[in-house]
């Protein structure tokens, strides 16, 4: 059956409405953190390892799911996708209890996130081609952002108002109403765009050519180190911003709306940032954001005695800078990929990012415990600083396998 045609704006902003919807859970463990910590006596290192699950799902589940889009129709991962987000939201609501079972229904809305995010970026580059594909993709990535601060809000506000496990059956709920609308009115793959005769299987999950793609892969490197220190922000400001009240600092608003309020401010950062790399050289913009983000992150972890209006000023700088090469590094991807494995060069694109999303918050959390816990500021100015160190490396893998 062939869909109908669809503007590239219309399927963008479709795209861009399932994404969000999709990752209403994604941030719900973060800002509800501090308050499950207390409950189930949970350790910064378990915390870090509940957080680092929810990637690691992502991380062995993605080279399935996105290189399954070369051989099936990217919309019917998302269905399935969509499904495991609701299983795993509405499994926390319903039967997290402590560490086990909660970094278990992490896992699996990881895993969730696997069959939405990148499958939609392939069916968006599917229908949209030629000058406009590098914006649609830049737009399209920038609004993740948009999904983790809404996850952020939600989460947050709900926890205010409510037991902790309405936070995350409202979120199965959104998650649902995300595969009506990817059911009902998102197209299929463009007959162009399918192949003549089924794509072996051997053949989908063959990643060496990809890995053979040097000025692909050089991307997709820069690209885990970024999801490193991306998402270990994203999963840890809750909790440092909290551990920073109880200290006795000042603070302007609670945490939760801070970390929406940052996480938001994201999102121009990563269009804005694919248009200077449009104008100035992708390379030479990734390595010049990724030079002033680390030098943000030092900064940062020795804030404890900044005053609230300064920190939350320097978060906000600190969140824009690092989504400022997000899009350029995936478009650098997409761009430099073979046209019949554009699924199979996310799939790496995507396992080699969220391993770093994996690790990121695990080393983190542990640096934490082996410092006094998140109690101790010194831990906290340790930690932020390796995270920067992480973040300088990204540009050095740029530079060399560019050389090479």
């Amino acid at each position: 059956m062939t869909s109908p045609p669809i503007s590239p704006a219309r399927l963008l902003w479709l795209l861009c409405i399932a994404e969000v919807l999709s990752m209403a859970g994604f941030s719900a463990f973060p800002a509800l953190q501090p308050e499950l910590s207390a409950l189930w006596q949970l350790s910064a290192a378990e915390a870090g390892w509940i957080n680092g699950l929810f990637f690691a799902g992502y991380t062995l589940a993605v080279p399935f799911l996105v290189a399954f889009t070369d051989r099936s129709d990217p919309r019917r991962v998302m269905l399935v996708g969509l499904l495991l987000a609701v299983v795993g939201n509405l499994g926390f609501a319903l039967a997290a209890q402590g560490f086990v079972s909660a970094a278990l229904f992490r896992f699996i809305a990881g895993a969730a996130l696997a069959g939405t995010y990148m499958p939609g970026l392939v069916l968006l580059t599917d229908h949209v081609q030629g000058p406009l594909q590098s914006r649609s993709v830049a737009f399209y990535t920038s609004t993740f952002g948009v999904g983790s601060a809404g996850s952020f809000l939600v989460a947050g506000e709900l926890g205010q108002l409510f037991p902790w496990p309405v936070a995350f059956a409202v979120s199965a709920l959104l998650a649902a109403a995300g595969f009506v609308l990817v059911f009902g009115w998102l197209p299929s793959r463009p007959a162009e765009r399918r192949p003549l005769v089924p794509v072996p299987l051997r053949r989908v999950l063959d990643f060496r050519p990809v890995l053979r793609n040097g000025n692909a892969m050089r991307y997709v490197l820069g690209y885990g180190l970024h999801c490193w220190e991306l998402f270990t922000v994203r999963s840890w400001i809750v909790a440092f911003l909290d551990a920073r009240a109880a200290a006795g600092a000042e603070a302007l608003w609670r945490p939760t709306t801070v970390a929406m309020i940052v996480v938001l401010v994201g999102v121009p950062g990563s269009i804005l940032g694919n248009e200077l790399a449009l104008r100035v050289g992708r390379v030479r913009a990734i390595v010049g954001v990724a030079i002033i983000t680390a030098a943000l992150a030092a900064l940062i972890g020795w804030s404890s005695a900044w005053p609230a209006v300064l920190l939350g000023s320097m978060l906000v700088v600190y969140k824009f800078m690092i989504m400022a090469d997000s899009g350029a590094l995936t478009a650098g991807a997409v761009g430099a990929a073979e046209p019949d494995r554009r699924g199979a060069t996310m799939a790496v694109h995507s396992t080699i990012g969220f391993l770093g999303a994996f690790l990121g918050p695990v080393v983190f959390g542990l640096t934490l415990d082996g410092l006094g816990g998140a109690g101790e500021p010194f831990a906290w100015g340790i930690a932020f600083t390796a995270l920067a160190a992480i973040g300088m490396l990204s540009p050095l893998v740029l530079l060399t396998l560019g050389r090479r």
